[in-house]
């Protein structure tokens, strides 16, 4: 016990130097701690893998314990008592049974040795050397025997149980030995690892600083990068929007040339082909005049061909149409400002968010900074606050004394544990190989087994001379020497059982009242732990004192601190401060809690402000840009005019088909000129169309679609710009004014996210200082070590000592009656029984059909 009192008053001297210095604030952000994403390793606390193993299997004997332990329940089944005296009474009912029978045992065996010898010596009770003759006397004595035989077996059953539950605390000695000394390791070790766990707790602090100094230094990509993706679903369509009319522009422009230079064109391309047309329309006019084209059949052909001539002409006219050169201009100017250079700088402002919070943050961040360093100095300080070196000095002096002072009793524990000359432990402080053995506990439980067995020596000595010695043809005066001596050696077991079971059975009632009583007090309510809960039950053991366990340690009777709850604790391997309940004298959570994140730090996490106001995402002259590319005159343009003249074609019939037309009448003609030469128009008119409709059809096309493009732009134009610079001066306003919500929200998860790494480290301090600092699991091997020592070893050894001796001394009282009885036909008798006028038998009993005469006179005379 001195052990665990030292133990836990070091435990204990932290906690209670350190209440004063607690600091009962509240954590005002309690309700940020928050795991972050990313969870930290903080590794493993240095473990100490303890030496002891409180474990004991008694082997083969353990049968005698259980048949000791069943006899004891069977004495003594009641439940443990609770205090009341009558409860106490009536639990210790069957020792005091027990105990009066057995001192009536000691106090009328001797009495009736007494009265048992004065009554032989006047002949009686058996002395008178005289033996009746019966019919049935070889029965009786093999019933004797047989009787004599199994009561010394069964003593001798019970002197081999005696000795060998003797010898078991002989040969527990050496376990004895091992376990004080893995123990006292076990606390050594305890005390040694201790501080190093405590300083890297504290070490581990700088995983988590570490990592928050990274966040702080990244605050900027991490921060902004978390304000920028909420503000872009907002910023970019805006400016997407803006830098799409930069292409928008430049579609406008390349149609306004395509229309100019189309229309450029096609201006000129009218007159060549009016005049080509012109040309060959006259031509065929001339060979259509030819005189061979009057003749009869071939006329009609002519005439129809000089009907269709007034389709060689020119379908639209392009000279009418309007100029687009004034929209060009201004389009000419409006592109002179980079809109595309303005926008992608909007973009640029915008994507700069992550560096202007870097900046903005710039001065919290280094003050963060200078935080963390204090707060890291502020722990490693209190572990430093308290003595733990002096009181981890003391505490090994304290067990390198008290392992001094238990090795000063090996010498003693060697002499009682005297079986022969013995060669003990060696140990630091004495040379025991000169001890000589004394006669001590194990030789006087010896010598108590040795008065059992000499009893045993007689009986079966007697047994073995009587029945080698028997002759049945031998009458009672004349028996043999053998025979005799086997009588007299029965009669003086009876004897030396007289005079030791006496003894015995004093020797059996102390130790069982004793050992008995421990068992069921003491070793069962601790196997079971009802003695924890009687001993922790309020104001048993101090009458003013609610807690046994708390009023010792720390003056606090009311805590409620068990020493069951601790040997729960300690037997399962937790902490030391969990174990203790040390929270409530110390509670060094909060201390983490206050001290890593303290009110001082959470309020420059408070003083992050982000401002974006700064942000442009279009600057003025790209504004104007876009205004000026909705005036540029689009809408000015006579679109129907030229999609009329565009409708209308190059020529007012398809060249091709006319020339085509043309040759399948030539084929109908005969042969000759006028075929040839009405064959050479139509190869004409192909030339034109390649060489100038074509041309000119492409160019129409050009200027049809570019019409179209423009057209649509006119109309769509002036809705789209505005609508742009809506959204920009929306978005604009957004960052400007209400981006704060965004910015507060994403700042309060960049915090949470930051304070969850030293919430993480707390946990993790807390988890590791209930389970796995300090580990108590030497208290609990103590408390084993000794129920296994003291109940295990010596108690149940002691209990199946009694009950092997107390059964030889039960089966003495027989062994008494049956030696007495056998004795009888061992002895030589002085006299014996004669019959006149009977036949004797040849074993010289009377022979009970003689004459008809049942009852023979006996006449008596002297051998």
């Amino acid at each position: 016990m001195l052990w665990i009192t030292g133990l836990a008053l070091f435990a204990t001297l932290g906690a209670t130097s350190g209440e004063s210095q607690l600091r009962e604030d509240a954590n005002p952000h309690a309700d940020m701690h928050k795991v972050p994403a990313e969870t930290l390793d903080f590794g493993f606390v240095p473990s100490v893998v303890y030496e002891t193993h409180a474990y004991y299997e008694p082997g083969a004997i353990g049968i005698l314990f259980h048949m000791v332990h069943a006899f004891l329940y069977a004495v003594q089944p009641n439940p443990f008592p609770k205090g009341e005296e009558l409860h106490t009474i009536y639990y210790e009912l069957g020792f005091i049974v027990l105990a009066l029978l057995g001192m009536f045992f000691v106090l009328l065996v001797p009495l009736v040795g007494l009265f048992f010898c004065l009554c032989r010596c006047c002949e009686n009770c058996g002395g008178e050397m005289h033996q009746r003759q019966r019919k049935n006397a070889d029965c009786q004595r093999a019933f004797y025997t047989t009787m004599l035989i199994a009561t010394s077996c069964f003593i001798s059953t019970g002197v081999l149980v005696a000795y060998v539950a003797n010898h078991n605390i002989s040969a527990q000695v050496r376990s004895t030995k091992r376990l004080v000394n893995t123990n006292i390791r076990d606390l050594k070790s305890f005390a040694n690892y201790t501080p190093a766990q405590i300083d890297y707790l504290t070490a581990q602090y700088t995983v988590a600083k570490n990592r928050v100094l990274s966040n702080l230094e990244n605050i900027g990509p991490l921060l902004g990068d978390r304000i920028h993706k909420q503000l872009e679903k907002e910023v970019v369509p805006a400016l997407d929007n803006a830098l799409r009319m930069t292409g928008a522009m430049r579609e406008t422009k390349e149609a306004l040339e395509n229309v100019s230079t189309a229309l450029e064109m096609l201006q000129d391309a009218t007159g060549r082909l009016q005049s080509s047309l012109s040309n060959e329309r006259s031509s065929l006019s001339n060979t259509l005049n030819d005189p061979a084209c009057t003749n009869g059949a071939v006329a009609h052909t002519c005439n129809t061909i000089r009907g269709t001539l007034g389709q060689l002409g020119l379908s639209g006219n392009f000279h009418g149409l309007p100029d687009v050169s004034p929209q060009l201009a201004n389009v000419d100017n409006v592109l002179k400002t980079d809109l595309s250079n303005i926008v992608q700088k909007g973009y640029a402002s915008f994507n700069n968010t992550p560096k202007l919070v870097e900046e903005q943050t710039e001065n919290v961040v280094a003050e963060v900074k200078g935080m963390l360093d204090r707060v890291g100095g502020e722990i490693v300080g209190f572990t430093k606050m308290f003595p733990v070196e002096p009181a981890l000095v003391n505490f090994t002096r304290f067990l390198t004394e008290g392992q001094k002072k238990i090795e000063a009793f090996y010498p003693q524990i060697d002499q009682m544990d005297f079986y022969r000359y013995h060669q003990p432990f060696s140990n630091p402080v004495t040379n025991f190989s000169n001890i000589v053995p004394s006669h001590h506990l194990w030789i006087g439980c010896v010598v108590v087994c040795c008065m059992v067995v000499l009893i045993l020596a007689f009986n079966f000595l007697g047994l073995l001379c009587g029945i080698c010695g028997y002759d049945k043809h031998a009458s009672p005066t004349n028996r043999g020497c053998l025979s005799n001596t086997g009588g007299n050696l029965l009669m003086a077991g009876v004897g030396f059982s007289f005079i030791f079971s006496w003894v015995l059975m004093g020797v059996v009632l102390a130790t069982f009242v004793a050992g008995g009583n421990i068992e069921k007090l003491v070793c069962e309510p601790l196997a079971n732990r009802e003695l924890f809960k009687i001993i922790d039950t309020p104001y048993i053991v101090h009458p003013t004192k609610k807690n046994f366990l708390p009023g010792m340690l720390f003056q606090d009777p009311n805590l409620d601190l068990t020493i069951g709850s601790m040997y729960r604790d300690c037997h399962e391997n937790s902490g030391l401060y969990s174990a203790l309940q040390l929270e409530t004298k110390f509670n060094f959570n909060k201390f983490i809690n206050t001290t890593v994140y303290n009110p001082s730090l959470a309020k420059m996490f408070d003083s992050v402000k982000v401002d974006l106001q700064n942000i442009v995402l279009l600057e003025q002259e790209g504004r104007d840009s876009l205004l000026n590319f909705a005036n540029t005159g689009l809408g000015d343009i006579d679109y129907q005019a030229y999609m009329t003249e565009v409708n209308k074609g190059v020529t007012m019939t398809d060249l091709l088909s006319f020339a085509n037309e043309l040759e399948a009448q030539a084929d109908q003609l005969p042969r000759g000129a006028l075929a040839n030469a009405l064959k050479g128009h139509a190869s004409s008119i192909r030339q034109i169309h390649k060489d100038q409709v074509l041309p000119m059809e492409q160019a129409m096309s050009t200027l049809s679609s570019s019409i179209r493009l423009l057209q649509r732009t006119s109309t769509e134009l002036p809705t789209k710009v505005t609508n742009v610079l809506s959204a920009i001066d929306a978005t604009e306003y957004l960052i400007a004014n209400n981006a704060s919500h965004v910015i507060k929200q994403e700042t309060d998860k960049y915090v949470q996210s930051v304070v969850g790494y030293f919430t993480q480290y707390t946990e993790w301090v807390k988890h590791s200082v209930s389970f796995e600092v300090a580990q108590c699991k030497p208290i609990s091997n103590i408390v084993d070590s000794l129920e296994i020592v003291g109940c295990s070893f010596i108690v149940d050894s002691v209990n199946t000592f009694w009950f092997g001796l107390g059964g030889c001394c039960l089966f003495l009282i027989p062994s008494i009656i049956l030696s007495v009885k056998l004795a009888k036909y061992y002895r030589r008798m002085d006299t014996e029984d004669v019959f006149d006028d009977m036949e004797i038998g040849i074993n010289g009993y009377q022979s009970e059909h003689l004459q008809g005469c049942s009852n023979p006179v006996m006449v008596r005379y002297s051998i």
